[in-house]
């Protein structure tokens, strides 16, 4: 039973040996433990600081890139229009070129169409020149009396000419 009640003496010391460490504590270990606490809850406070920051500046890099996403989606869109503008134009010009290169063919054709048709009609007189001549020529070596006789003979001759 004596574990449980200790002796006046005992207390006195266990006393005086609590109190020295104690005073030795807080006149060196509590300083040092107080201000690594008191550094340390700075470094938290300054870490906490520092981390509002850079969610601030997180925050305004972010809405910066979004700025520039929308602009570069409306540069984007406006070279796509460029673009395509520039393609139309470009197959525009492209059929008007072709249009009137047609035009050109076709004019051309026209008139070789003409001129050689002027030059089949030329040679068409010419044809029907000298065959009025020859029959002409043989109409007036052959002496007709009959104006009949002279109708059959032009129709006979006409029959035998061949035309080319």
């Amino acid at each position: 039973m004596q574990l449980l009640t200790p002796a006046f003496g005992l207390i006195i010391w266990t006393l005086l040996a609590f109190l020295v460490v104690f005073f030795l504590l807080k006149k060196y270990a509590w300083p040092m433990i107080i201000n690594g606490l008191a550094e340390r809850e700075k470094n938290i406070a300054d870490s906490l600081a520092t981390a509002e920051k850079i969610k601030l500046e997180m925050a305004q890099l972010k809405n910066d890139n979004e700025a520039i996403l929308v602009k570069a989606r409306e540069e984007r869109a406006t070279m796509l229009k460029e673009a395509k503008d520039t393609r139309d134009k470009m197959i525009n010009d492209a059929k008007e070129e072709a249009k009137a290169a047609a035009a050109k063919i076709i004019a051309d054709a026209n008139a070789s169409i003409h001129n050689q048709k002027m030059a089949a009609l030329t040679e068409i007189k010419n044809q029907v020149g000298s065959l009025v001549l020859e029959v002409s020529e043989k109409v007036l070596r052959k002496e007709l009396s009959n104006k009949a006789e002279q109708e059959n003979y032009i129709k006979t001759l006409a029959a035998e000419v061949k035309l080319n």
